[in-house]
């Protein structure tokens, strides 16, 4: 178990320098009059990220996981997505942040991974991490609750940015 904590932490430390990347994105565009859509859902977004992430730990402690070759799968998927992840910021920069922001004139990215995969950061990181860290933690109970939940509001999510982008298109 103690293996698991320990590299559910490093990935969990990952996520939290992207937050304080996207905070600071957060107050430069809110400074040159960026709108955001979709307000409520990214707070909820938010809860359930936090919420999959700990039930996941929760279920692996409650069930005395021990790193598995499943665990290793789910290393394979969360490296994947956190390499992803930080591609995506890489590619859009100064306007990445978590929640769902519009800034007057704002650029499409239209690079090859833009072009070829809609949402990519949702497609490509938000849910293999999600996959991932049920994997890690051999938590089926939550990958088979949590993700049907996560993936309503993520589609909820990617219809909202679809609207709020229409007018840049």
């Amino acid at each position: 178990m103690q293996y698991i904590i320990t590299i559910f932490v490093v990935f969990f430390l990952f996520r939290l320098v992207s937050l304080s990347y996207s905070i600071k994105n957060e107050k430069r565009i809110l400074k040159k009059g960026a709108v955001q859509y979709g307000k409520l859902n990214s707070l909820l977004l938010t809860l359930a990220h936090i919420l999959y992430y700990f039930s996941a730990l929760y279920e692996a402690h409650a069930n005395d996981v021990t790193f598995n070759t499943i665990s290793m799968w789910g290393v394979v998927c969360m490296t994947f997505a956190y390499i992803m992840l930080f591609y995506v910021i890489y590619k859009l920069k100064d306007i990445w942040t978590v929640k769902l922001y519009i800034v007057p004139n704002q650029r499409i990215e239209r690079s090859f991974l833009f072009k070829t995969v809609r949402h990519p950061n949702y497609i490509l990181n938000i849910i293999p991490e999600l996959i991932g860290v049920a994997l890690l933690c051999n938590s089926w109970l939550t990958l088979c609750l949590g993700l049907p939940v996560y993936l309503v509001l993520l589609g909820v999510r990617i219809r909202q940015e679809e609207e709020a982008m229409r007018e840049l298109i």
